[in-house]
């Protein structure tokens, strides 16, 4: 057998040299953009808008979408969320992007775990859903503030936070907010943009902002944002979304206009605006509100599963596209939850069960079946088997063993801030500089004298005499009676952030004491304030042999500690804090959000993955009245109910 080698064949060896000499000179030559592979060259047009119908490449495409929002969903359950909306007969995923979440401070950006956009539109890819991104910046979603956050860029005199800059003026043109979008757009984008359809990931659409017809301060901001997008990479099909009463100031030139409705009274509104807006296009309802959401003090709404197959069955009947919102709401977990204020000031619940599709735990429900016959009988191919529904388990009751009272726990935290005057949350030298977003802040004065105490408090502050509670301020009751005292009194107000608007004036959300607070007509002077905001860092500071023994009668607001014992592997289950009044639950630090005796609301749902097996932490901060036991059912009660209208 013959052996080739350079030594002995002097001539191969030039030969080899100029063969790679002229190969360079080739490949230099070359036009590199056309090297693609074949399934990417096939994807050059996108979805389009073209007509009536809806194409993707050469084919008319039908969306049949729902919502799912990663930030209320735990990561370890994105796949089983995906997998049942897959089985449901969807073709494609709708999902928000939480600024506030991804900006908690001015200049730092969080895309991990929880938050791991990219992961989570790539589990929608493996699954074989394509995505319909709504990047905001404002994206309503009943969370705090819209989903913007209080961050900008420098100003000539320094930074601030959205909300620090008294002449902000939210989703316009103004300098300050433009600013804070343009840097948020410049980090968001670039991890969307190679997700897009075009270059060999699921994106198919990109909303522009979020119904801002009905908002409309500025006819300049909305092809602002339009420009902001396409200047940074995005190619896909751009979208508007807007009720009725937006729709028309909504639109945008060169944007498909779509339509969010609920009842088969607004059906016309499909061809009536919708033409009118925009002539002989493909219509789509980009939410079909499945559900709606509660408050606190109100009931559970309700829809019932067969209007719902009705109203889904009419609006493909009449051509169009859809997108249920929401197929699965999940949770507001921590403080994320926003508000309405039209008449009264009214805080979203924790859950954000939405009576969707698949319930708040990822559960089937009448809907789901129903809907899942109906796709199926028009999909063409047979559905793939639904999941298995997740485990749930009523674990044994946890009685608290230790206790620390606010007052107590006063010593360990940071040294308070001193001012003449109260602060606000926004306004709070903390956080590098960031102000306080969520959760309590706590305000100490000295007053010697009683009388008639007023203050402009945003959203509900405890009023105490020394550590004794004497009632509350909010946005009914701003006046109350200081009794008789003797000497130099502390006088204590603990404020909580209930969640900022969500939907309409969002302009002025400041939270925390807002301008002087006044006994007998004088303001109060010289306070101490103590930033709350109950962060995993906040627990870190409670070393185990600070907390007590929980005493026969306790000193409210206090932390109550317990433990939950879990023998076998997790699951999840629900929290129940029958007898407690008001506060917040932390398991093993993930905040799982407020519980409140007024419902309706009854349960905190707690996901097994954040569970270990073994002993978990379990604390409670509760601000009036503490129950003797937590207890945890498989069910959630979600409690008194509505039909929706």
């Amino acid at each position: 057998m013959t052996t080739w080698s350079l030594r002995r064949r002097p001539g191969r060896a030039l030969g080899l040299v100029l063969l790679g000499f002229f190969t360079l000179l080739v490949l230099r030559r070359l036009d590199w953009s056309n090297l693609t592979r074949p399934w990417l060259r096939r994807r050059q047009l996108g979805l389009q808008a073209k007509d009536q119908n809806f194409m993707l490449e050469d084919s008319t495409f039908w969306i049949f979408g729902g919502s799912v929002h990663y930030f209320r969903v735990p990561k370890e359950y994105w796949r089983d969320r995906l997998l049942k909306m897959k089985a449901c007969g969807l073709n494609t995923l709708t999902t928000y992007v939480p600024w506030n979440l991804h900006e908690p401070e001015r200049g730092r950006f969080d895309f991990s775990g929880n938050l791991d956009l990219e992961a989570f539109v790539l589990t929608a890819a493996e699954i074989g859903l394509w995505v319909i991104l709504r990047p905001g910046p404002y994206i309503c979603s009943e969370i705090d503030l819209g989903g913007l956050p209080r961050v900008t860029q420098p100003f000539p005199r320094g930074h601030s936070w959205l909300l620090q800059d008294s002449g902000m003026r939210l989703r316009t043109t103004y300098k300050g907010f433009t600013n804070a979008v343009d840097l948020y757009f410049d980090h968001l984008m670039p991890r969307v943009v190679p997700l897009q359809y075009k270059h060999g990931g699921p994106i198919i659409a990109v909303q522009v902002e979020n119904e801002y017809g009905s908002y409309n301060k500025d006819p300049t901001y909305m092809p602002y944002i339009k420009k902001a997008l396409e200047d940074r990479g995005i190619e896909e099909l751009l979208l508007t979304s807007d009720n009725k009463d937006g729709l028309s100031s909504g639109a945008v030139d060169g944007v498909l206009a779509t339509i969010n409705l609920q009842s088969q009274h607004d059906l016309q509104l499909l061809s009536t605006f919708l033409f009118t807006v925009q002539g002989a296009r493909p219509k789509m309802v980009m939410e079909y509100w499945t559900g709606w959401f509660d408050s606190w003090g109100g009931t559970h709404n309700i829809l019932d599963s067969s209007e719902v197959l009705k109203t889904v069955s009419a609006i493909i009947d009449a051509g169009s596209s859809i997108n249920l919102y929401m197929f699965h709401g999940g949770t507001n977990f921590g403080f994320i939850n926003g508000a309405m204020h039209y008449y009264d000031y009214k805080s979203h619940v924790t859950s954000y069960d939405y009576d969707a599709v698949l319930t708040e735990a990822g559960d089937y429900t009448a809907k789901y079946l129903q809907l899942r016959d109906f796709f199926g009988s028009i999909s063409g191919t047979p559905l793939p088997p639904p999941p298995d529904p997740l485990p749930k388990t009523a674990y044994e009751s946890v009685t608290p063993a230790f206790y620390l009272s606010l007052w107590d726990a006063l010593k360990y935290m940071e040294a308070p801030i001193n001012s003449e005057q109260p602060v606000n949350m926004e306004n709070l030298p903390v956080n590098n500089g960031n102000g306080q977003s969520f959760g309590y802040t706590l305000y100490e004065t000295t007053i010697a004298s009683s009388g008639v105490l007023s203050a402009f408090v945003r959203d509900r502050g405890q009023v105490f005499v020394n550590t004794v509670s004497i009632g509350f301020l909010d946005y009914k009751r701003k006046e109350i009676n200081i009794p008789l005292i003797q000497g130099y009194t502390t006088l204590r107000i603990l404020v909580e952030n209930c969640g900022r608007v969500n939907y309409g004036e969002i302009d002025n959300q400041r939270k925390g004491l807002i301008g002087n607070i006044y006994l007998n007509d004088s303001p109060l002077s010289k306070f101490r304030i103590y930033s709350l905001d109950m962060k995993k860092s906040f627990f870190q500071r409670f070393s185990f042999d600070e907390w007590n023994k929980v005493p026969e009668a306790p000193t409210f607001p206090a932390f109550f500690l317990g433990a939950l014992s879990v023998a076998l592997s997790p699951s999840d289950t629900f929290m129940k804090l029958e007898g407690w009044e008001k506060g917040v639950v932390f398991i093993n630090g993930q905040n799982l959000g407020r519980y409140w005796n007024i419902g309706p609301q009854e349960t905190l749902y707690l996901p097994g993955t954040w569970l270990d097996q073994g002993i978990n932490q379990v604390i409670v901060f509760e601000e009036k009245m503490a129950g003797s036991v937590i207890q945890f059912t498989e069910t959630p009660h979600l409690g008194r109910s509505r039909y929706i209208n």
